[in-house]
């Protein structure tokens, strides 16, 4: 819808993942297929919390590379953004 979640760090983080999903689904990709992500939050203090959500998306066993940068600021101020690369069938 374009409509911000504003809420808790981990609803943002559940947003963001769904909306990652459906763009992999779009590509004829899933979650399994990601081979990086790029997680930019403004409090890192949210690590624990943004990676027990982020862990119902990537299982252990097939989990992308992930790198975690904490920023100043992101567009439209909210907490986490994330972006990733996959493979496409």
């Amino acid at each position: 819808t374009g409509e911000l979640v504003q809420g808790s760090i981990e609803e943002e983080t559940h947003r963001v993942l769904k909306n990652i999903g459906g763009i992999l689904e779009a590509a004829g990709s899933s979650y399994q297929n990601v081979l990086k992500a790029s997680v930019f939050v403004k409090d890192m203090h949210n690590f624990s919390r943004i990676n027990a959500v982020y862990a119902e998306y990537f299982q252990p066993e097939w989990a992308p590379a992930r790198e975690t940068v904490e920023v100043s600021n992101l567009p439209k101020f909210v907490n986490i953004e994330i972006s990733v690369i996959a493979a496409v069938k």
